[in-house]
């Protein structure tokens, strides 16, 4: 079977719908969301509606976590705690109570899914666990590979029974080997890697192997569309 992993949306629309016009011509089984698809952009209520009307299987993000408990905006600085106060009115009632069902983890398909950092941690950043505890949790996974957004940038890290390797994932199709593996999905709708475009994965299971998949989209009309919200300014900067 072969999956679509789309992270971090964060309220751009066009990036959202261009990445599935191209899901649609991929072959997909099905597609999974591992979180973020509200803050920064100007659309969050569409891109939610997108993903409930697609059947696109979700998992709660940090910034959905501080739609639906208030509380768990102090982990994030004041300009953002600020930012969810504007956010939280663009979404319907309707949209958070839809968030609000997302769970934290979804283990399917011999993939375990997480926004932050395996086994479960929806706001643990990568960068913030050293090596030998990562080698840890990877050796624990009860599935052979995960997939995590959360940072915006792609990576691969390959754990055997000597240690871990972690890499940039490059674009195009590669074999993964390891014996277990821990990929970073990036972001379809802020990417902060260096590259505007918008990027999601597909992972064959048959086969083995990932594909990064690079699409183009109107990045002016979302830097228009936060402009014109009010939102700040460094939010349409990023996408530049």
């Amino acid at each position: 079977m072969r999956f679509a992993i789309i992270s971090d949306i964060h309220g751009n629309i066009e990036a959202f719908n261009r990445v599935l016009d191209d899901i649609s011509s991929r072959n997909i089984h099905s597609c999974y969301f591992l979180g973020d698809a509200v803050s920064y952009g100007p659309e969050p209520e569409l891109c939610v509606r997108l993903l409930q009307d697609k059947k696109i299987h979700c998992i709660l993000g940090n910034h959905e976590l501080a739609i639906v408990q208030p509380g768990a905006a102090k982990l994030f600085n004041q300009p953002t705690r600020e930012h969810f106060k504007h956010a939280r009115k663009l979404l319907s009632h309707q949209s958070i109570s839809y968030i609000s069902t997302w769970p934290e983890v979804r283990n399917e398909h011999n993939m375990l899914l997480v926004h932050g950092c395996p086994p479960d941690s929806v706001t643990r950043y990568l960068f913030e666990v050293d090596e030998q505890k990562l080698f840890r949790i990877l050796r624990a996974m009860p599935t052979d590979i995960a997939f995590v957004g959360h940072t915006h940038e792609l990576e691969i890290i390959l754990c055997n029974q000597s240690g871990i390797i972690r890499k940039n994932i490059p674009r195009g199709v590669f074999e993964v080997e390891g014996d277990k593996v821990l990929i970073n999905a990036g972001s379809a709708g802020q990417p902060r890697d260096g590259d505007n475009r918008a990027k999601y994965i597909v992972w064959d299971q048959e086969n083995k192997t990932i594909e990064v998949r690079y699409v183009e989209y109107d990045i002016g009309k979302t830097i228009r569309g936060i402009l014109d919200r009010g939102f700040p300014e460094y939010y349409a900067q990023r996408l530049r």
